[in-house]
């Protein structure tokens, strides 16, 4: 594929070379200095208002640009929206996006991207930012999206998610896109607030927070938060309904606490960012062969980290921006065994911690805008032991470490007004693979201010990650992977992107994307052990299309319909957790001037097949919210149902567990306050 992609990216690339002068006429002198058309049907005198409200992305090319001036399909759910619809976590944000589903196991949370998605990869395949910086931790790779995430999403100002590969600005596990996560300051709170929360299986979460903005420019941060559930007290599962010893019924294994904290100061170029988080989750479907309907299997995974950043204005319109990170993992997982005469508890301890560094400078020479950087960093715990403690017995004591780096270089060439071609490069070495150089290309063209087309080409990589590479059991249910190697991805697509009248935006994309070396945990039919390895590859086409904004002036409308086909390269076969339909529909509607509002989401998924050959079948989930603001002085209150219309449906799962599809929560509520002082 190698060889026919890069002619392929040539070919595209030459025709849009030789095409544009064609399509926009003779170049003039200045090309910097000309206006752009007006918008077609579009009054001079609207423009301002209708385009100023076109949001800006910042993680797409590392600096903040209008999303229909990055090379790249977007989309960005704001904190007014996160507000109305009364989410909870990242992810249901991210899960209420086009393109976008995820799935839940009843331990962690996973979002798949453009049909595609591994059940159980732990999001090793996304890159997840907060204000630009790293989240994935070292051991697994892994982007924490539910309670796990180590920020509350009141504390959330955006989220931008950036489709496709995105290796030349950011290395490993931005894969499949870039979730960037963009915080509140002090400014936006400049006082105190306290929020509670409560809802079903006796869900309840507190929040306390202080910022504020000082003269000088220093604003300061501060929040801690504590979020639970008991889960749901009964869960059934019929693989495990034997009618002697069981009867498939998991009782009050389902439970979820998660403390965090959050802090962030500033001072004019200087930002210091802090969080921890400190979850502890029950795992109720006896994964990995263990104990069913006990309490005692569960996990705690704690994920703390320190963002610094020095952004600063050069001479001559240059820009500047030093960052550097500290980021820790400590994981254990209780695995209770039933043994003979008494149950023995098999345990996971994992410890990992990155420093890392880097920079990017970007400025204009003549038509070009160049970013230019490098990133280095040492990941020097990469810790994993598996171990019983009664009778003790220690079955792996792996002590690793790592370090990696990655130089990279991008061109903005515009070549008239109205076309932008964007090249870039990079180059990653890793201590355990050497090295991957990937590229990016894409040519933005936009005829008028409504209009604009995108043609894109992106190849990124993933390399296996220390748990993949080293993990095992002592081949009690899990052995040791075997010359493993990187996996990487090529996609192509064609964007176009139109602003209509009353402030709506219709988006359309077609893309095409070929993965080779897909790393996944399989069950070896040899020894029925689960072990990682490469697989043949996967292909995945498909074609998006959403329609958001305003409509009848004060409605707030998301609009989605993806199609796609996901297989697997060698025989064709459609692969597991990839539904071929996804169609979504967000409303908000003002119920009583800007004070009461009501939204409505609604999500389907159509069928995936799971890992037996089994399919899981679609489902149609609605959620209803209701949210006052002001009705007492700096109050809201909010209210929502969760699965309003009780619908059952179930998620593929990964091949440790014992189950094929684990079914999901039916209807549930919450209620919502939160005052400011």
């Amino acid at each position: 594929m190698r060889g026919p992609s890069w002619l392929l990216a040539a070919g595209l690339l030459a025709s849009g070379l030789l095409a544009f002068p064609a399509l926009a006429g003779s170049s003039p002198d200045s090309p910097l200095d000309v206006e752009r058309p007006a918008a077609d049907g579009v009054a001079l005198d609207e423009q301002q208002t209708l385009f100023a409200e076109i949001p800006s992305v910042s993680s797409a090319s590392k600096y903040d640009q209008k999303i229909t001036e990055a090379p790249a399909a977007v989309s960005i759910v704001t904190a007014d929206e996160i507000g109305r619809y009364g989410y909870q976590t990242l992810a249901e944000i991210l899960d209420s996006l086009p393109g976008l589903f995820t799935t839940y196991d009843r331990t962690f949370h996973y979002v798949a991207m453009r049909g595609f998605g591994v059940a159980g990869d732990v999001n090793n395949r996304v890159l997840l930012l907060v204000d630009g910086h790293r989240m994935n931790d070292s051991l697994y790779g892994q982007a924490p999206i539910g309670l796990d995430f180590p920020l509350d999403v009141d504390l959330i100002e955006r989220v931008e998610v950036v489709r496709g590969p995105a290796s030349v600005l950011y290395g490993a596990s931005a894969f499949l896109g870039v979730i960037n996560v963009v915080t509140k300051r002090g400014r936006d709170l400049q006082r105190a607030e306290v929020a509670a929360l409560g809802g079903s299986h006796s869900t309840y979460g507190g929040r306390l927070s202080w910022g504020d903005r000082y003269a000088g420019g220093a604003e300061v941060l501060l929040s801690t938060s504590y979020d639970g559930s008991d889960g749901m007290r009964r869960l059934y599962f019929r693989e495990f309904d034997d009618g002697v010893t069981s009867q498939g019924v998991a009782h009050d294994a389902d439970r979820e606490r998660a403390p965090s904290f959050y802090g962030a100061a500033s001072y004019r170029d200087f930002t210091i960012q802090t969080g921890h988080v400190d979850r502890e989750k029950g795992i109720p479907t006896a994964t990995y062969e263990t104990l069913f309907d006990t309490s005692r299997t569960l996990v705690r995974d704690a994920r703390t980290f320190v963002n610094t950043s020095w952004a600063h204005e050069l001479r001559n319109g240059w820009h500047l921006d030093l960052r550097a990170q500290y980021n820790r993992l400590e994981e254990r997982g209780n695995y209770l065994y039933e043994e003979i005469p008494r149950p023995v508890m098999n345990v996971d301890a994992f410890r990992a911690e990155r420093l890392g560094a880097g920079f990017d400078v970007r400025g204009r020479v003549d038509r070009h805008q160049l970013t230019w950087g490098m990133e280095v960093a040492e990941h020097f715990r990469l810790d994993q032991r598996n171990f019983d403690e009664a009778p003790a017995f220690e079955y792996i004591d792996s002590r690793e470490r790592a370090t990696d780096w990655g130089v990279f270089l991008q061109d903005e060439l515009r070549l008239r007004s109205d076309l932008v071609l964007v090249a870039g490069i990079r180059h990653d070495e890793n201590t355990f693979f050497g090295g991957s150089t990937n590229p990016r290309l894409a040519l933005v063209w936009s005829p008028s201010e409504a209009t604009t087309w995108k043609l894109l080409y992106g190849r990124a990589f993933r390399a296996p990650s220390a748990f993949e590479l080293f993990y095992h059991d002592g081949n009690f249910s899990q052995k040791p992977a075997e010359n493993l190697d990187t996996e990487t991805i090529e996609a192509f697509e064609l964007v176009m992107e139109r602003v209509l009248v009353d402030r709506l935006r219709l988006v359309g994309a077609v893309y095409y994307s070929e993965i080779e070396d897909l790393i996944s945990l399989e069950l070896d039919p040899a020894d029925d052990l689960l072990v990682y390895r490469n697989g043949s590859g996967v292909k995945s086409v498909g074609f998006e299309a959403r329609l958001e904004g305003r409509v009848f002036g004060a409605v707030e409308s998301r609009a989605s319909y993806a199609i796609q086909r996901t297989e697997d390269a060698r025989t064709g076969d459609r692969v597991p957790n990839s539904p071929r339909h996804l169609a979504k529909l967000n409303l908000s509607v003002p119920l009583w001037q800007e004070a009461l509002f009501g939204s409505i989401e609604l999500r389907y998924v159509d069928e995936r097949r799971t890992l037996s050959g089994d399919n899981a079948g679609s489902f149609l989930v609605a959620d209803l919210t209701l949210l006052a603001r002001e009705w007492l002085p700096r109050l809201e209150a909010s209210a929502g149902v969760r699965n309003l219309f009780d619908a059952r449906y179930t998620h593929p799962v990964s091949s440790e567990h014992t189950q094929d599809e684990i079914e999901q929560d039916g209807r549930t509520f919450f209620v919502r306050l939160e005052r400011q002082f």
